[in-house]
This record gives structure tokens, C-alpha cells and sequence, in this order.
């Protein structure tokens, strides 16, 4: 688990690609502190498992459904990226709950600065704006950001200097591809509530014996 909070940014040193799969080559130095082979960093949000470790890098495998989910597949040599170490179980939770299990990539649709603060833009797909609420939490790029605005094409965040000056929005430009992680609990909290398929019954719905799961007339009924 992470929380967002980015502890440095690197750089990709080398991408050795193969037909559908990638290893990744990060030249860094915070996250290497105490770290070692088989721990999680998230790059860019996605966690990746260290696979051999240096005394300025770190290497790590990309798979083909870690590219398709992500931007991780555009990166190259000299492409700066956001780390974050797992979350020690005695650490201070300053951001949100992330997995860094990727939803899928949003594009940077507009930069505005106002006054101290930079406002950033983002549209992404309709199935992913679903789970994003104003005043939510949201991560791009590996980074925890609150939304201040979200429509049914795009949704919005402003950021402090000190959040882009040490992150890699400091590097992104209108039209850039970025990593999003929705908030988990919306995403578990409908999949409770409305299991896909018959095959998935929960026990709401054995209890109401319609196989529909649990739906708002029933907890209305029962005194939700």
C-alpha cells in the first residue's frame, strides 16, 4: 500500500523491451534507502517489484497488462518518474489509500496557473469519471491530489508550487498521458452493491431470493 506522497522523482536510465513486456532501469536514490530485492516501489503510481538493485537504480519488470493499464509502455531513456516507497506499517498516513493498481490513463487537457497555485486539466474515459467526486481524492502519476471539479468529461485539480516543483507534473505538458488510481472504496462499495453476473450473488440478494444483490429499494426496506 501507499498514500500518494511522493519521496522523489528519478529517471529511466534504460527501457529493455521485449515483444509485449518491458524491464525498466530507474536512477534514483531516496527510495533505494533500506529498500531490497522484492520490495514495492510505485513508479508513476504503478507498483513495480525491484528486481535487482544498484547503488544509484533499481531495476523492475513491466508485464503486458501493467503497459496496456498504464503509460509506463511510453516511457524512454531520460523520462522522469514519481517514486514512493510501500507504506511502513509505522509510517504517517499523509495522503490516501493507494494501491498502485492502475484504473487506466487520463490526458492532460489544460494548464492554468492562479496566482500561488497551478490548475491541471484532465479527460479521461466516462467509466473512470464515475468514481471521481469533488473534494475526493484522486491519484495521478502516483501523486495524492484532491478534485476541485469533475463533469461527465473531465475533472480538475490545483496544485501547491512545492507539489510541482518536486513531482513530475513540473515536466507535463497539454495533450500528456497520466496514470490514474480512483479512490478504492467507491469501486468496492459498488461492486458490493451491484455484483456483476448471476454467478456473483451476494447475500443480500440470497436473503431477498430475487439474485439481484443488494439494491437501494432493499436497503430503504430494510432501514438504510
Amino acid at each position: 500500500m501507499f498514500t500518494g506522497l511522493i519521496e522523489e522523482t528519478g529517471e529511466i536510465q534504460s527501457v529493455q523491451r521485449g515483444s509485449r513486456s518491458c524491464v525498466l532501469t530507474i536512477g534514483c536514490k531516496t527510495v533505494l534507502e533500506g529498500s531490497k530485492i522484492g520490495d514495492s516501489i510505485a513508479v508513476n503510481g504503478v507498483c513495480l517489484t525491484v528486481t535487482t538493485l544498484g547503488g544509484s537504480y533499481f531495476t523492475a519488470d513491466a508485464m503486458p497488462e501493467t503497459l496496456n493499464r498504464s503509460s509506463l509502455g511510453q516511457l524512454s531513456t531520460g523520462s522522469v518518474v514519481n517514486l514512493e516507497r510501500a507504506m511502513p506499517a509505522n509510517g504517517r498516513f499523509g495522503g490516501h489509500i493507494v494501491s498502485g493498481h492502475i484504473d487506466g490513463t487520463g490526458t492532460i487537457a489544460e494548464i492554468k496557473r492562479d496566482d500561488n497555485a497551478v490548475w491541471y486539466t484532465v479527460s479521461a474515459d466516462p467509466g473512470l469519471l464515475r468514481y471521481i467526486v469533488e473534494k475526493g481524492s484522486i491519484t495521478i502519476d502516483g501523486i495524492s491530489l484532491t478534485v476541485a471539479y469533475v463533469d461527465n468529461a473531465v475533472f480538475k485539480v490545483s496544485i501547491i508550487p512545492h507539489t510541482q516543483a518536486v513531482t513530475s507534473l513540473r515536466e507535463r505538458r497539454v495533450g500528456d498521458i497520466v496514470n490514474l488510481e480512483c479512490d478504492i472504496i467507491g469501486k468496492y462499495v459498488e461492486k458490493l452493491m451491484q455484483p456483476a453476473g448471476s454467478s456473483s450473488v451476494s447475500s443480500g440478494a440470497e436473503q431477498t431470493g430475487t439474485g439481484e444483490g443488494i439494491t437501494l429499494d432493499f436497503l430503504l426496506k430494510n432501514g438504510f
